[in-house]
């Protein structure tokens, strides 16, 4: 996330990137989703989910042109240094472009770069190089906006370390104690344990969940500290257990709802639902902060918008599925925050193979992104903090920094194990900023910069098919009322209390 342009990789087509950027969609969020459907009542939900989908969909084309953008100008730096350096041979003068180089892109008056368009600006927007986000915020923001964008993404990945420090130890909690406990393949039948209710012994259930978080913090923390590669395999495997098990909890869903043993009547609308609701879609849709490594690599980018949107659609219509067959499978109050948990019951599910592993399906994924989620909050502290030419000491480089990455999310998770809440409060405000505020102040600033670089005339290659400023101005006014909306909506709930 932090740091400069990293290598490509290796190219893929663009169905590969189609499907990787479905994989990367489809996680953690979409088990929150059927609870929340459930709260909010079907019709709002569907409303909603088809109307942030959309919302998503237009700042991820934003996302799009601006590294189209930072391309073509990191592209042509480097073609006006090559005309100087070879200028330098015949003449000692200082052009307006090294004024321009030296003061990195400088929004002063200047002239449009015609000998550029002069060697065929058709290629200038061509996606070749990965530019992150933070690449992009540092080259089209002032210090202002970029120190903002870190905050954004350091507050949701420590969202995120939340909601995995919390969803492992909750489902071991939930798997083991129905099975050594007196309640043995309960847990998924709508029976309501309490925090303080037993689970092996004199241990209690919050005692359990509490010393598997333990657990979890001793074993996955110490990667924190060192540098982690996520490799091909291991996201092979992740994305395979992934389908597996979101397949088979339809597919066992649909088969109750088929034999008339469905128990499920969801409200229309529910409008106290709509804030968890509202963060959890935005969590569920979340793919803009990794962008850059997911469409650069795409061989062939002529039609990748059109690919976005299907990708979209198909997601949208998973999400709706899943969802629906959850509503209408099981009883609102019997949904749990991780959805995987309701077919650990022996009357849902009468393979044990399948119950645990849809059980302990949490743990296996969610462990292998807890270490790379980690080490990239922690080169965003290093990033924001770092000044040119400066060095860290080691004890600051090597423990304070991963110190303060990893101890809040786990603090946060030892108070509550409330996803749906942890969840819905990290899309509501965090992911709302990354989601929408980032892009649409990309856009504007990019396309900004490029008339006033290549001239009003140049055109965008990956320009957004929401051209018109209208929808910038719409995404801000959009996300800044759902900071307000959820916000006030926070403050009068507390009220009731």
């Amino acid at each position: 996330m932090a740091g400069g342009i990293t290598d490509t990789g290796e190219l893929y087509s663009p169905y590969v990137g189609l499907v990787y950027m479905f994989n990367l969609i489809v996680g953690t969020g979409a088990l929150t989703m059927p609870k929340a459907f459930a709260t909010a009542g079907w019709l709002v939900s569907l409303v909603l989910l088809m109307f942030l989908g959309f919302m998503s969909y237009m700042t991820t084309t934003f996302v799009v042109e601006a590294m189209a953008a930072a391309n073509a100008q990191l592209r042509w730096k480097r073609m006006e240094k090559r005309k100087d350096d070879e200028d330098e041979d015949s003449s000692s003068g200082v052009s307006d472009s090294d004024v321009l180089l030296q003061d990195g892109y400088e929004r002063a008056e200047t002239r449009p770069i015609l000998s550029l368009q002069r060697r065929g600006s058709a290629n200038i927007f061509e996606i070749t190089e990965r530019v992150e986000m933070g690449q992009m915020a540092s080259m089209f923001f002032n210090k202002v906006g970029v120190n903002l964008f870190y905050f954004c993404i350091i507050i949701y990945l420590y969202g995120d370390l939340a909601i995995y420090a919390a969803a492992v130890p909750v489902s071991l909690m939930q798997v083991t104690c129905s099975v050594t406990g007196n309640h043995s393949c309960s847990v998924g039948d709508g029976t309501k344990y309490n925090d303080t209710d037993k689970c092996w012994g004199p241990i209690r259930r919050i005692d359990a969940y509490r010393l598997y978080l333990a657990a979890f913090t001793l074993l996955l923390g110490p990667f924190t500290f060192f540098n982690v590669q996520k490799t091909k395999y291991l996201q092979i495997m992740t994305s395979l257990m992934r389908w597996i098990a979101f397949i088979l909890m339809i597919i066992l869903a649909l088969i109750r709802i088929s034999r008339g043993q469905a128990e499920g009547h969801p409200s229309m609308a529910q409008l106290s639902g709509i804030r968890n609701l509202f963060g959890v879609c935005v969590y569920s849709f979340m793919c803009q902060h990794s962008l850059p490594s997911l469409i650069t690599p795409i061989s062939k980018k002529k039609h990748v918008s059109k690919l976005v949107l299907l990708d979209y659609i198909l997601i949208l219509a998973f999400y709706s599925l899943l969802s629906f067959t959850a509503i209408y499978c099981f009883r609102n109050d019997t949904l749990m925050d991780m959805y995987t948990l309701n077919f650990t019951d022996c009357d849902i599910v009468s393979v044990p193979f399948i119950r645990y592993f849809l059980g302990l399906f949490p743990v296996f994924t969610i462990s292998t992104n807890f270490p790379i989620i980690a080490v990239t909050l922690r080169n965003n502290w290093k990033t924001l903090f770092h000044r040119e030419g400066g060095t860290y000491p080691w004890v600051v480089d090597r423990i304070v920094f991963p110190a303060i990455t990893l101890v809040p999310p786990v603090l946060v998770a030892f108070c509550t194990h409330d996803l749906e809440s942890l969840v819905g409060i990290t899309g509501a405000y965090a992911g709302n900023g990354i989601q929408y505020l980032i892009p649409a102040f990309l856009a504007y600033c990019s396309r900004k910069d490029t008339q006033l670089v290549f001239g009003s005339g140049t055109v965008n290659k990956h320009l957004s098919p929401f051209r018109h400023s209208f929808w910038i101005v719409f995404v801000l006014v959009w996300g800044f009322s759902c900071f307000v909306f959820v916000t006030a909506n926070i403050v009068l709930s507390e009220s009731k209390l």
